[in-house]
């Protein structure tokens, strides 16, 4: 018997993420949205991958415009995410009162974002009910130091207070 939508969800939902909102310019139209689904993919060319649903004006924008920017957020740009996810009400101009620069492509780049990349459309791929947008970096920056957004189990999360391990996990596996 198939695992169900709901299992594989629940599943998913235990591999932390990052949090980034993904921006792309066509012509005069700004568009951005919350994605969490973002990876390296190569050094040589630079690339990277971000996985967008096939029903979405981003989907759309993205396709027209051959270019994207992928905004990397703090801690404190929570609220970014939920504006960009579509999760506050009444908000129709998601970039309203807040500072962007036009990258290389003309994505927007967020200021205050931790770090950022701009990309030309390398190559798209099927994923089911997503495109898989594989995009060549052209220009990227990391103008801030913060602690990153996580997304953990379907919530808002941020990295221990600990910082991060020093100590190896996995007796056996020290270098001589």
């Amino acid at each position: 018997m198939p695992i169900s939508v709901q299992t594989f969800k629940d599943v998913m939902s235990h591999f932390a993420t990052g949090v980034t909102i993904v921006t792309t310019r066509q012509g005069s139209i700004v568009h951005g949205m919350t994605v969490n689904a973002f990876c390296s993919v190569s050094l040589d060319p630079m690339l990277v991958l971000v996985s967008v649903a096939k029903t979405l004006r981003s989907h759309f924008l993205i396709e027209a415009s051959g270019s994207f920017a992928v905004n990397i957020l703090a801690m404190e740009q929570m609220g970014w995410a939920e504006r960009f996810a579509g999760r506050i009400p009444d908000v129709e101009d998601r970039f309203a009162g807040l500072p962007y620069t036009d990258a290389i492509t003309g994505s927007p780049v967020l200021s205050g974002a931790i770090a950022w990349v701009d990309c030309r459309l390398w190559a798209t791929y099927n994923g089911g009910d997503h495109t898989l947008f594989v995009g060549e970096v052209v220009d990227g920056a990391i103008p801030n130091r913060a602690d990153p957004l996580l997304y953990y189990q379907s919530h808002w999360s941020r990295l221990a207070a600990e910082g991060p391990l020093t100590a190896n996990p996995w007796p056996g596996d020290e270098d001589d």
